[in-house]
């Protein structure tokens, strides 16, 4: 069902993206491999089963997002999924103490990046009638927990508009879905606290949480099923975890 298929993923240099990119190379799918750093996506596409694309890209920029999907060579222009992972966290500041940098990376990233991103690809989709987009979500985008602000805030957000593209895309037969992981293990925590590797570790201290490897089963899950079936949303959580704070430590 995925062989010979064009499968975009961005953020695809590390954790859910690269996992997303091997688990659907593994199918057979033809991936294209969008990140800023293309040494990692090199790295990746040596690893992968298939045949794969690389493509320099910062979804922050949309000129650049129009260029380069606009510019892919003949033969990967017809993406039939897209897979919008890129996304991060910065910090854990109260509101009126936090950082507007901090504010505008994740926003530009979480947000406006999905928006560019879906803009430049979903109209090639609607006119060929075949296509699908995923959303990596959160739990931070279903319950806002205390440091979480503006993260929760993007990813509210996301949630919102994967449920509005739905909305969007009624009566055609491209199908939109969200994953909503909580606890992984990637390089989430060490991005969010700008490098402090301790600080990140102790996120995960004393329990199983979720594997990059895991999320991208579930996205998998929601891109495998037959053209009918639309899976809205895949929350999942370790099972020492059951919301956003609530986590059982050993």
């Amino acid at each position: 069902m995925l062989k010979d298929r064009i499968v975009l993923v961005t953020g695809a240099s590390s954790g859910i993206g690269a996992a997303c990119a091997q688990v659907f190379s593994a199918q057979g799918a033809r991936l294209l491999l969008a990140a800023r750093r293309l040494e990692r996506l090199k790295e990746l596409a040596r690893r992968l089963e298939g045949e794969s694309y690389c493509l320099q890209l910062d979804v922050t920029r949309p000129t650049q997002v129009e260029s380069a999907i606009g510019s892919l060579p003949q033969e990967w222009q017809e993406i039939d999924l897209l897979i919008n992972n890129a996304g991060l966290s910065r910090g854990r500041d109260k509101l009126h103490e936090g950082r507007r940098q901090d504010w505008e990376e994740m926003i530009d990233t979480n947000v406006k990046g999905l928006l560019y991103v879906t803009r430049a690809v979903v109209p090639g989709m609607v006119k060929r009638g075949q296509g699908q987009i995923i959303n990596i979500g959160s739990i931070a985008g279903q319950e806002v927990y205390q440091g979480g602000n503006v993260y929760c805030a993007t990813k509210f957000a996301v949630r919102a508009l994967t449920q509005g593209l739905k909305m969007d895309l009624l009566g055609t037969p491209l199908r939109v879905s969200s994953v909503s992981p909580g606890l992984v293990e990637t390089e989430f925590s060490q991005v969010r606290f700008h490098g402090d590797a301790e600080r990140a570790k102790a996120v995960y201290a004393g329990l199983q949480p979720l594997t990059a490897e895991d999320v991208a089963e579930a996205v998998l899950f929601c891109a495998s099923r037959p053209p009918h079936v639309n899976i809205n949303d895949v929350a999942l959580m370790p099972v020492a975890q059951a919301s956003a704070l609530l986590v059982s430590r050993r």
